[in-house]
């Protein structure tokens, strides 16, 4: 019987010969990753029983991707806090606000996430590393032990195939296979679970770009799956080779792995999905919740932050201006993407349309530092999830949707299908090269 790609890194990692869903181990990363918003507990915790170094400071990275923009004298404080704990931990690779961007999408863009990597994260959506075939395990506030010791146990968790046939009709993207996922589980169309289980992908995969592959790994993660996986293309892998910043060995499932669950999705059955207030799992087909005002809208995060997500948005949003009730803001994903979009005019379009333009990071998706909404409000967004609250007033309607969703919204003033919109044409192809 063989294995699965999550079975083959962490056999790696762990000195095994092979391992099996269900054992234990203790595995040693190639990387560990710390956010700006759990350092103080993380060093605090460590500090009170007489540690004040980390085991293994070359492989830890520490990313400023929460608080980017200081909202608040405690934010600031806590800027200040991390860059110095930076420093006593002896930690070369702090990337700070203005350094980097997103911990899930810029690691991967700079090569310093490869395919058969493994790395502890103290973030759930560390499973944003299976857009090129790594595995990022989110430990929360396990992370001071990892910090102190270089490691802590798991159990190697199970993995659910979920294979994608056929091709997505135009205006409809990868971020809507997500939520269309979550919503045939939460219908129980599809008898799926995920809690701690990886969901690999299988199927008609090697058209999907590196955007959409971080796309389909963000809404698995509000359904808590430990890991994503999508085995990477020839075009992926390409890219990795071209900005690697170390030696790397690609995984893959063998063709008899052992899958807990094997499941499929017919791509041509997927319209433009909108989800509804309160869960990611309340999708529904555009049609169900077009016309519902919107005063708010957003375009980033870690599920829809990359440069091909700005690009589409673009594409939608040429020529045109966003409805004068609307604020709308867009997050690029990294610093990389922030300076492409300067250089290849993409930005000046956004800013034509009324669009406002935040700092590489979480932007409102943390927790709306910046961008909050009023009471009674609706927003509609790329946001990772739409919990009440997440955005200031628990009143505020929120809304998810892909970023061709969210940019047609923004014009429209209210819900709105991207199929109704003419896309620009050579923006589109800009996207396909996005990566070559």
């Amino acid at each position: 019987m063989g294995y699965t790609a999550i079975e083959k890194v962490l056999a790696r990692v762990s000195g095994k010969p092979g391992l099996r869903a269900g054992e234990l181990v203790y595995p040693e990363p190639d990387m560990v990753m710390i956010h700006d918003g759990l350092v103080r507990e993380a060093k605090g915790e460590l500090d009170r029983i007489g540690i004040d170094r980390v085991a293994q400071p070359r492989k830890i990275m520490m990313v400023s991707d929460h608080d980017v923009i200081y909202g608040s004298d405690r934010a600031a404080e806590r800027g200040v806090f991390n860059r110095k704990a930076a420093a006593q931990w002896g930690v070369d690779q702090f990337y700070d606000a203005g350094r980097g961007g997103h911990g899930h999408i810029f690691p991967m863009e700079d090569g310093k996430v490869l395919p058969g990597m493994f790395y502890f994260d103290n973030d759930t959506h560390a499973t944003n590393a299976g857009a090129v075939g790594a595995f990022g395990m989110r430990v929360g506030n396990e992370i001071s032990r990892v910090l102190a010791t270089g490691t802590t146990w798991l159990e190697v968790p199970h993995t659910v195939l979920l294979e994608l046939r056929g091709q997505l009709h135009a205006g409809v993207m990868a971020r809507d296979i997500g939520f269309f996922l979550a919503r045939q589980v939460k219908r129980k169309a599809l008898d799926i679970d995920l809690d701690y289980r990886v969901l690999e992908y299988g199927g008609d995969l090697d058209s999907l770009d590196f955007g959409a592959r971080v796309a389909l790994c963000s809404t698995p993660t509000e359904m808590r799956a430990a890991g994503v996986f999508v085995p990477p293309s020839e075009a992926i892998l390409a890219y990795c080779r071209r900005h690697a910043q170390r030696d790397f060995e690609p995984v893959y499932s063998d063709p008899d792995a052992q899958y807990e669950a094997r499941h499929r999705i017919d791509l041509a059955d997927i319209a433009p999905q909108v989800a509804l207030p309160g869960n990611v799992g309340n999708a529904v087909d555009i049609g169900e919740a077009a016309g519902t005002r919107v005063d708010h809208a957003f375009i980033g995060s870690c599920g829809s932050g990359t440069y091909e997500d700005m690009l589409c948005a673009a594409s939608i949003l040429k020529g045109r201006r966003i409805a004068p009730h609307v604020r709308l803001f867009i997050v690029p994903g990294t610093e990389r993407s922030t300076r492409r979009l300067a250089q290849d005019g993409v930005m000046r379009i956004l800013l034509d349309a009324g669009a406002m333009l935040l700092p590489a990071g979480c932007g409102p998706c943390n927790d709306a530092v910046v961008g909050p909404l009023a009471a009674g409000e609706a927003s509609i967004s790329t946001a990772t999830n739409n919990n009440a609250g997440r955005f200031g007033p628990l009143d505020a309607r929120l809304f998810l949707g892909s970023p061709a969703t969210v940019a047609a919204s923004a014009v429209a003033g209210c819900i709105a299908d991207p199929r109704l919109l003419d896309a620009d044409a050579e923006l589109l192809e800009l996207s396909e090269a996005a990566y070559a």
